[in-house]
């Protein structure tokens, strides 16, 4: 029997992986020298790591929680160098603690269950030595698209699947900052006050407003 598969996608008007391209510069306004070992997880995490390793004195790899389909050259050239990998975050990462100075982790938490969010966030936390940057999706920023099957494997707001009479969703889950500001003094993981301060002065004067929800937080230890 031919099964007839659907997607229905609905993502959001904002990538925060490519935010994270956008807010580089700010960035190391607000963390100078500890910006020199940098590991980005979530998806197109080869475009955000090719982008810090253009920077000068900055080390980069990337961890893409998701498949890697349909991706440029250059991309697997990261991944068979082993800059990149592909790993499911809901598990320990393959680090020892303090492998870098700074984690940034961007478009992949919000597809987390709290139960996940918990072990995922001080996991991240673990592995870093001077910080932890989230860059999170905004309540309120969706619009509707319809992609093939053979497509699936990037994070979407809400995929339904769709085989015969049967439906199932993954929804990600866009959460307020005062939801996240909560979750995160439940966990023990603090706001680093001068990196917020810092950074928010270098995004003033060149006039740029974050699409995504950025979080500055100390490393957990």
């Amino acid at each position: 029997m031919k099964i007839n598969y659907f997607l229905v996608i609905f993502v959001g008007d904002y990538t925060c992986s490519l935010e994270v391209q956008r807010a580089i510069p700010f960035l190391k306004k607000a963390y100078g020298d500890r910006m020199h070992k940098v590991l980005h997880v979530g998806p197109d995490t080869c475009s955000v790591v090719s982008k810090l390793l253009k920077e000068e004195d900055t080390e980069a790899w990337g961890v893409e929680p998701y498949d890697i389909e349909d991706v440029e050259e250059s991309c697997k050239s990261l991944v068979g160098k082993g800059i990149v990998r592909v790993a499911d975050i809901k598990y320990p990462l393959p680090y020892k603690p303090k492998s870098f100075s700074l984690v940034i982790v961007s478009d992949a938490l919000d597809y987390l269950s709290p139960k996940y969010l918990n072990k995922t966030l001080l996991e991240l936390a673990r592995v870093a030595s001077d910080g932890l940057i989230i860059f999170a999706g905004t309540p309120g920023h969706q619009k509707a698209k319809v992609a093939e099957l053979s497509k699936f494997g990037r994070p979407v707001d809400q995929i339904y699947l769709i085989i015969n009479t049967s439906v199932s969703f993954l929804k990600a889950k866009m959460r307020s900052s005062s939801w996240w500001i909560r979750f995160l003094d439940q966990i023990s993981l603090k706001e680093n006050e001068t990196a917020v301060k810092k950074f928010e002065e270098a995004a003033s004067k060149s006039s740029y407003l974050p699409a995504c929800q950025v979080f500055h937080l100390n490393p957990y230890h």
